[in-house]
């Protein structure tokens, strides 16, 4: 099972220790995991590791897809704007004699650590198994299809792949997302009637293949 393709904001929450480090930024999910291990000792990594598990688009300029520039009013150069201190492979403030920028691509460019894009948006949704009657509400993200939800289903059950997803009485297309299997996105009308999105959850139901009574 490869990587998922889309991240729901509580996702990438989840990583967010100092030898599991996640964040997003400008639509997009990275793994710096393997960043912050091979520069422990490095002071200038500690706001990376900070921001485990959150988002810091606002770091970034979303034109230029760089860190965010101002001009120094002490030199009146342009330089990163970095508020929350300065990170690793930002220059000093003033030329110094000990910084390295050998590092070629700074870490915010380099797409290695790009695993997914996180979710325009979520969903909630509850998958029934009608052989067991076992019922858990799963937050996904609206891009995701069938499959990927199955995939996220395989812990609570190994043999998932052995059931028949269905959606109002009819079966789904796995390789499609919700939507495109009809199960609307009602958030917007919960909106604008007031009502909690968590006050009504489509339910899909789980049909075991090797069910005899299943017609």
């Amino acid at each position: 099972m490869g990587l998922p393709k889309y991240y729901t904001p509580r996702e990438v929450s989840s990583h967010s220790c100092i030898n599991d480090v996640w964040v997003s930024y400008l639509g997009e999910v990275h793994d710096l995991t393997s960043l912050v291990q091979e520069n422990k000792g490095n002071i200038l990594i500690w706001p990376i590791i900070t921001s485990a598990g959150k988002d810091i688009s606002h770091w970034f300029d979303p034109e230029t897809k760089d860190i965010r520039t101002h001009i120094d009013p002490m030199t009146g150069c342009k330089k990163y704007y970095t508020p929350y201190g300065r990170f690793l492979h930002i220059p000093p403030p003033l030329p110094r004699t000990d910084w390295q920028n050998d590092f070629g691509c700074p870490w915010w460019k380099d797409r290695k650590y790009h695993i997914g894009s996180l979710t325009i948006k979520t969903r909630n949704i509850r998958i029934i198994n009608t052989l067991t009657s076992q019922e858990n509400t799963l937050e996904v993200c609206s891009e995701d299809t069938m499959m990927d939800i199955l995939e996220k289903c395989i812990k609570y059950n190994s043999h998932i792949n052995s059931y028949t997803w269905k959606y109002d009485s009819t079966e789904m297309d796995m390789s499609k997302t919700l939507e495109e299997n009809g199960v609307r996105d009602e958030d917007d009308n919960f909106f604008a009637m007031r009502m909690e999105r968590d006050d009504w959850i489509p339910a899909i139901h789980l049909y075991y293949n090797d069910d005899l009574t299943e017609l």
